[in-house]
């Protein structure tokens, strides 16, 4: 890490309303994922693995599991002024919440003023990935720009689903242009079938980024979003790297998993995320522990499988199991179970993701669905296999067939 004094601050107010119901109680950084994790884990591993040690998390929306969370789980004790601290909307600019992205920093920014940083990392805190930020400042730093944006390399004909970084043809490392989710996008020198996708991580020298979101707090037409309002300023004003994801090195990274980065702002994207953990050479790789994801130690005994009241010895392929889970004579397949699930006799559990303490039934049939925590399924009862009627039991079923049942529903056989 460079030897000037680097703060980090997460964007963790989103409501997530395209991941609801599981966002119904909680904010979308707060959302459990892979089992053991939080959405916020990975922002928060990342800042952590690549050296910063002054960090806040500025949250906004039902925000009570997520600061528990941090507040449990990021504690850097002994080490002197070092926090990870989770910053609840202050209102300190009158009787508002935040207005955007932009609006959060500009009303938190007595906390710049009171740790005087030279530089700010700023990153979001729902997506799956993993980068070494002091390479970025490094790279931030040689470039003398007042932003610098972090990219990943996307298939052309997904560009209308990012915002797009257009270089200069003169230097691919200063931005000549930004656009939203473009119908007619132009592919990249080296590589035409590819954009520059941001990946909603910046690095700003600490006092243009304060003077930044000051202006933009003074104009009645903004929409006061980083990506929206304040990138697009310093590209007009030719003050905008980027970094391209391609030029970081991870330690302990895979070829296969090497330049992994997915948002999960979708019930079918946050599905697909975990469906990339469970192979035997997973897309996405967890067990990397040259540069770990961290998250709470529960107190958990093992998971175990056991034998039914049947005899039966069930199987589980392709899945993760998490501490404390008990699965008796069940099958499950291209799966993810939460801590201390349990599943009885006979129970078919396959292409699911199953929440904290979810009990299924013997002989339950739980097929392509998200169940969230303290769900209970019944003896019999089938979710994932009739659409229509797990939309008439009051359900959520996205258009590719994701049934998904919300916090504590009881499912009747």
């Amino acid at each position: 890490m460079s030897s000037k004094k680097i703060f980090g601050i997460v964007l963790a107010g989103g409501e997530g309303k395209r991941l609801m119901p599981l966002t119904a109680d909680r904010a979308k950084p707060g959302v459990p994922f892979g089992g053991n994790y939080r959405l916020i884990d990975f922002a928060l591993s990342n800042l952590i693995n690549s050296g910063l040690r002054q960090i806040v998390v500025l949250t906004q929306y039902k925000s009570h599991s997520l600061d528990r969370h941090v507040s449990q789980t990021w504690r850097l004790s002994g080490l002197t002024n070092s926090y990870v601290a989770s910053v609840p909307a202050q209102q300190r600019l009158g009787k508002r919440w935040f207005a955007g992205s932009a609006d959060a920093i500009l009303q938190s920014l007595n906390l710049l003023r009171d740790e005087k940083p030279d530089i700010v990392v700023v990153v979001g805190a729902d997506h799956v990935y993993r980068m070494d930020f002091s390479q970025m400042v490094a790279a931030h730093i040689e470039s003398g720009a007042g932003v610098t944006v972090a990219a990943i390399r996307q298939p052309i004909a997904l560009a209308d689903q990012f915002g797009v970084i257009e270089v200069s043809p003169d230097d691919p490392t200063r931005i000549k242009a930004f656009h939203e989710k473009p119908k007619n996008p132009i592919g990249l020198a080296d590589s035409p079938g590819e954009v520059l996708a941001s990946m909603g991580n910046y690095i700003f020298d600490a006092d243009v980024l304060m003077d930044a979101v000051i202006r933009d707090g003074e104009l009645p037409d903004s929409d006061h979003d980083m990506g929206g309002d304040i990138v697009p300023w310093f590209v007009s004003k030719n003050d905008a790297a980027v970094y391209d994801l391609n030029r970081n090195e991870v330690p302990g990274a895979t070829d296969r998993d090497r330049y992994y980065w997915r948002d999960v702002g979708t019930i079918e994207s946050f599905f697909d995320a975990h469906q990339d953990l469970i192979s035997a050479l997973p897309v996405f790789n967890l067990y990397n522990t040259a540069w770990p994801i961290f998250s709470q130690q529960l107190n958990s005994p093992p998971a175990k499988f056991v034998r039914d009241s049947s005899g039966n010895l069930g199987t589980t392929i392709d899945s993760i199991v998490s501490l404390g889970s008990v699965l008796s004579g069940a099958h499950i397949e291209r799966s993810v179970l939460g801590p201390w699930a349990t599943i009885g006799g006979g129970a078919k559990v396959t292409d699911s993701i199953v929440f904290d303490r979810v009990k299924i039934g013997p002989d339950a049939v739980v097929r392509r669905a998200i169940l969230d925590k303290e769900v209970v399924v019944e003896a019999g009862a089938t979710i994932g296999v009739d659409a229509d009627a797990d939309r008439a039991r009051g359900f959520t079923v996205t258009d590719s067939g994701i049934t998904v049942v919300g916090k504590g529903v009881h499912v009747s056989a």
